[in-house]
């Protein structure tokens, strides 16, 4: 079944795919009425979050960011689907850092860093980016879709342009493997996502308790490898701007949860400047924190 869901849904993949992006547009405003107006894809979800999280703002400017996040949501859908076949001259041009000093100044004390981003913006597209244009060989850490197929074409489009992916599962032991490597290495890290509560570090994030993923501030302790934090901030429609914060230089000497923390609070900084650009859809708070 997989493999027919796959391959009856490829042909319109790589149609929307080669679309000029006026055009794609107009399919993702036609996605929209489908999903948000038709369907309510998880709209329950969306409003709850958002009202759980803006609980000053209004049921009219909560339906307001609720109707921008869909329109953006169904424009990553298929921007997700352009980067199949976008150019590097098309991609640089839609994405892309505004300064790239403090990679530079890492890249030249030849230290590997660690990227934490969060579901803002297009990270995808940012891959790209970061993977293209710097003077890093960057590994993104993915967890695999359910569907192999649909798997294959995903890891085909990082690829691309110069991204390795890792696998969750394996993220530790290869970037141990990668530490006396020459060659300049930066791993991003997607550090919003819903960890298992007994295992998390615990904080308030958009006025909610809520569970953060330890790996990454783990990861970094172990390896002292400088965290800097990625935001992609959307400028206009299908346009993203790339901007870098060194969080912490020498993450060895930190206590636990202060580099959790410093990622957290900023992705928040973030959501509260561009709130219709981060993933709502999302069943982040499912779980409680334990006694």
């Amino acid at each position: 079944m997989q493999a027919i869901v796959y391959y009856i849904s490829l042909p319109f993949i790589y149609l929307v795919s080669i679309l000029p992006f006026w055009l794609l547009y107009r399919v993702s405003d036609f996605m929209y009425i489908i999903i948000y107006r038709v369907l309510g894809y998880r709209k329950k979800v969306v409003l709850q979050n958002l009202k759980n999280s803006f609980p000053d703002k209004s049921d009219q400017e909560i339906n307001k960011i609720c109707k921008e996040f869909y329109s953006f949501f169904c424009d990553w859908v298929v921007e997700m689907i352009k980067s199949i076949t976008i150019s590097k001259n098309a991609m640089i041009k839609r994405c892309h850092f505004t300064d790239t000093s403090l990679l530079d100044k890492f890249n030249k004390e030849k230290r590997k860093v660690i990227f934490v981003m969060g579901h803002f913006g297009n990270y995808e597209l940012a891959a790209a980016e970061m993977a293209y244009n710097t003077n890093y060989r960057l590994h993104v850490i993915y967890k695999p879709l359910e569907n192999p197929y649909f798997n294959r074409l995903i890891n085909k489009k990082r690829i691309r342009f110069g991204t390795e992916i890792m696998p969750m599962a394996a993220t530790f032991k290869t970037m141990l493997r990668l530490r006396n490597d020459d060659e300049l290495s930066a791993t991003a890290f997607i550090a919003d996502q819903t960890p298992s509560p007994e295992s998390a570090y615990w904080t308030t994030f958009l006025k909610q308790d809520t569970p953060i993923f330890l790996g990454t501030e783990i990861i970094a302790t172990k390896l002292n490898y400088p965290v800097i934090y990625v935001s992609v901030n959307r400028v206009k429609r299908g346009y993203y701007e790339m901007t870098t914060d060194l969080l912490c230089e020498n993450p060895a000497a930190t206590q636990k949860g202060e580099i959790s923390e410093m990622h957290t609070k900023r992705l928040e900084q973030d959501i509260i400047q561009q709130p219709e650009i981060w993933l709502w859809s999302h069943k982040r708070w499912k779980h409680k924190r334990p006694n």
